[in-house]
């Protein structure tokens, strides 16, 4: 199942863990619509062809959605019986925190073997060193920003660009390093300095005739309107503009990185359950693959590199 946000790449691990799995000998069943498929038993049976030509496309060919149902114990007994009836032995979970999660409660109700997979444009799964749909991501930012610097330039603007990350400054942080940014706002640094007032303080150039700062997602900072109305107040003097770029971040043909990964993880999936792993989640390391228990892989917050910052800043000079 996949579950959760959809991520460029799903497809991919999908069309892995089905061809993997019947290449050993092993039935495959699809369950749609994630675990609210699983609660209202939309569960059908997957062969070799099922999953052909869907390498290249984006989103998720077994459908997302949100299930409250789920959340519940008496959902999830229905998701078991349904599971049960199905002839299901173990369950594949490709998704993010929430998607994992839920697999983790529903392995230790029924002691049913789950293997997740990092399927999240946000990079911010614990134990590996990227997720599934993460660099399809970053790359459809950039390819906006170098569209914006064109106007932003032109119009001598400073713009204050949204990208997606929730809790998670990976796509802010890496996507103002690959696009020539002058900043990154991410939620990472909120509580340590006031991240504006630096900016204002030593980020820009008069010189300067554009400025892109990227701002993930974040309540606690209220995102790119709320930053930009700061700035209007605190600095008049800049014409600034807010790009919020939601979900075209999630769409498009994943990039032979993301297909690649999605495909070694989702045939080490079924390795992992022949080998009677359980409740782990699937990550690469050092362009190895690992078994990541669920409990640290949720419950481990994925640290930013410090010196990525750094390089930032220099370089934005």
């Amino acid at each position: 199942m996949t579950s959760g946000g959809d991520a460029p790449g799903m497809n991919a691990a999908i069309r892995a863990v089905t061809r993997a799995a019947i290449s050993k000998g092993i039935r495959v069943k699809g369950i749609y619509r994630g675990y609210k498929g699983l609660v209202t038993g939309e569960i059908q049976e997957l062969y070799t062809d099922s999953v052909s030509n869907i390498i290249q496309r984006g989103g998720t060919m077994l459908k997302t959605a949100r299930c409250a149902e789920f959340m519940t114990p008496e959902g999830r007994q229905m998701a078991y019986d349904n599971m049960r009836r199905e002839g299901i032995d173990a369950l594949v979970v490709i998704g993010g925190d929430g998607s994992l999660t839920g697999a983790r409660i529903f392995a230790q109700e029924f002691n049913v073997p789950c293997i997740g997979l990092p399927g999240t444009i946000d990079n911010d799964l614990f134990g590996t060193d990227t997720t599934i749909g993460y660099d399809t991501a970053l790359n459809t930012i950039v390819e906006a920003i170098d569209k914006i610097r064109d106007t932003a330039a032109s119009h001598e603007r400073l713009f204050f660009v949204e990208v997606m990350g929730r809790d998670a400054g990976f796509l802010a942080l890496n996507g103002a390093i690959a696009s020539g940014a002058e900043a990154a706002i991410i939620p990472e640094y909120n509580t340590e300095v006031d991240q504006l007032e630096d900016l204002i303080e030593h980020g820009f150039r008069k010189s300067k005739n554009s400025s892109i700062v990227l701002v993930a997602e974040s309540k606690s900072k209220g995102g790119a309107l709320d930053i930009a109305e700061r700035m209007k107040t605190e600095c008049p003097e800049y014409d600034v503009r807010v790009s919020i770029l939601g979900h075209l971040q999630r769409g498009g043909s994943p990039t032979a990185h993301d297909r690649i990964i999605a495909s070694r993880m989702g045939a080490a999936a079924i390795d992992a359950l022949l080998e009677d792993q359980r409740n782990v989640m699937i990550g690469i390391v050092r362009d190895e693959i690992v078994y990541v228990p669920f409990t640290r892989a949720i419950k481990n917050d994925k640290p930013i590199k410090p010196e990525l910052l750094d390089v930032l800043r220099e370089l934005s000079i």
